[in-house]
């Protein structure tokens, strides 16, 4: 009864440690397939080799998440002026930018930080989710739980994401032909329907409620069939004989 709770607790080997905050980050192979990717990265690499020397990558990130929040919030104002869906348009430009010209800029100049990018990077992302979707809940556009279930499909296919750079090495930037520049334009293109038509279908409908709906569908089948598919890859990399 003499032992301390010290003795109790597992020790790290000081070298041991050492050796793991010494050991590179594995950077994962990037799958990029969607429909503007080619188109998108020239531009990207245009702007990267064109953007001014006192602007880094993390005031791009920054920008990103910056127009994300304001994305949300211009949904949320606009269920009393319907004019913030035209700045909601520009504000999902400016997220663009800066989310998609970071990692590209700190490869141009040759400046990556693996870890750190990876990290900061997709916390932004999901901050930004909750602003955007949270914005969409109040705008009175679309049912708040229908944005809500977006926003937990978009987190389980960023888990789902995630995992698979860890365990498989590779990091799935679009899902089938469909990326986040994609559904940017999509969104952008909803904001103007929402100009023209807030409601469908003889006025049952609300535009956004069905295209939500259609998401979550889409969301869903993307989720089974890659957890499916990075499932049973795994399973035969590691079968036990």
């Amino acid at each position: 009864m003499g032992a301390r709770w010290v003795e109790f607790c597992e020790q790290v080997n000081p070298a041991v440690l050492g050796e793991l905050r010494r050991a590179k980050f594995q950077i994962a192979n990037r799958v990029q397939r969607s429909l503007v990717a080619r188109v998108e990265k020239r531009v990207l690499v245009w702007l990267a080799e064109r953007t001014p020397p006192a602007l880094h990558s993390d005031h791009l990130t920054l920008l990103g998440l910056g127009a994300q929040v304001m994305a949300g919030a211009s949904y949320a104002l606009a269920g009393a002026n319907r004019l913030w869906l035209v700045a909601g348009i520009g504000f999902l430009a400016l997220n663009w930018l800066g989310d998609s010209l970071d990692g590209t800029l700190a490869r141009v100049r040759q400046n990556q930080r693996p870890r750190y990018g990876f990290y900061v990077d997709h916390m932004m992302d999901s901050f930004g989710a909750v602003a955007l979707m949270g914005g969409l809940a109040l705008s009175g556009y679309m049912h708040p739980s229908i944005a809500v279930g977006l926003l937990v499909g978009f987190l389980l296919l960023s888990i789902q994401s995630y995992l698979a750079t860890y365990a498989l090495g590779e990091f799935r930037l679009s899902f089938w032909t469909l990326g986040p520049t994609e559904l940017r334009i999509l969104l952008a293109a909803g904001n103007l329907a929402l100009l023209r038509w807030p409601v469908i279908l003889h006025g049952r409908y609300r535009l956004f409620d069905m295209g939500g709906m259609v998401g979550l569908m889409g969301m869903g089948a993307m989720l089974v069939f890659f957890t499916a598919r990075n499932t049973r890859r795994l399973y035969r990399e590691e079968r036990i004989s």
